[in-house]
């Protein structure tokens, strides 16, 4: 059995949440429309839009406004074509939607990811180091070990690695093959974690910053 027109309001601590429940729209704004406080004709909706823009025109319903799903800007302007809009206000309409699409502020032009690499910067106050240019390589170990240790934990996991299937066809024979080819898990075992891989440059600083 169809419902009889009403419009239910459930008053709350505030006018702010009035919540409305019109069982009837036809009916409802046959009977209102002649309260209608704009300054154009009334007219009756023809569709959702038309009925939320006509419902927050009345002072009777205060509404609030309600969270939109997301639709393709595309899926819209078909719809509105379908329904023979004027085609000038649809590309108007059209070009105002793609404007609202696009990401806000800084991050809707993120440059690409920098590239990073590893640099060792040694201090030399003294000027002890060579002048030549020299490599090294970024390690980790456990915080209470000593640092002394750091390659008898490779010559572990180089070992291991050797005695594998894959190392007796292919075994490191110096500190830079195990670094570079060395499966970390070989090196985990023995507590020694490569963070370069490859060999990186080393800088030497006399540890001033000058003052110009």
């Amino acid at each position: 059995m169809p419902k009889p027109s009403r419009v239910h309001f459930a008053s709350q601590r505030s006018a702010d949440h009035n919540v409305v429940t019109i069982h009837d729209i036809e009916k409802f704004f046959a009977l209102h429309i002649p309260i209608h406080a704009g300054s154009t004709p009334p007219t009756q909706p023809r569709n959702a839009a038309d009925l939320y823009i006509m419902a927050r025109s009345y002072a009777l319903i205060p509404l609030k406004p309600f969270p939109m799903p997301k639709i393709d800007v595309n899926l819209v302007a078909e719809i509105l074509k379908k329904n023979q809009l004027d085609p000038k206000l649809l590309r108007q309409v059209i070009e105002e939607m793609n404007l609202a699409a696009q990401p806000e502020g800084p991050d809707g032009d993120k440059p690409p990811a920098v590239k990073k690499q590893f640099v060792v910067l040694a201090s030399d106050p003294d000027n002890r180091l060579p002048k030549h240019d020299f490599v090294a390589w970024v390690l980790q170990i456990p915080e209470d070990e000593s640092v002394a240790t750091t390659q008898d934990r490779i010559f572990r996991g180089a070992y291991d690695y050797n005695a594998s299937k894959k190392g007796r066809l292919y075994p490191a024979k110096t500190v830079g093959e195990a670094l570079e080819n060395v499966p970390a898990k070989f090196f985990k075992e023995a507590e020694v974690w490569v963070k370069s891989k490859v060999p990186v440059l080393v800088l030497k600083t006399d540890n001033q910053i000058p003052k110009e």
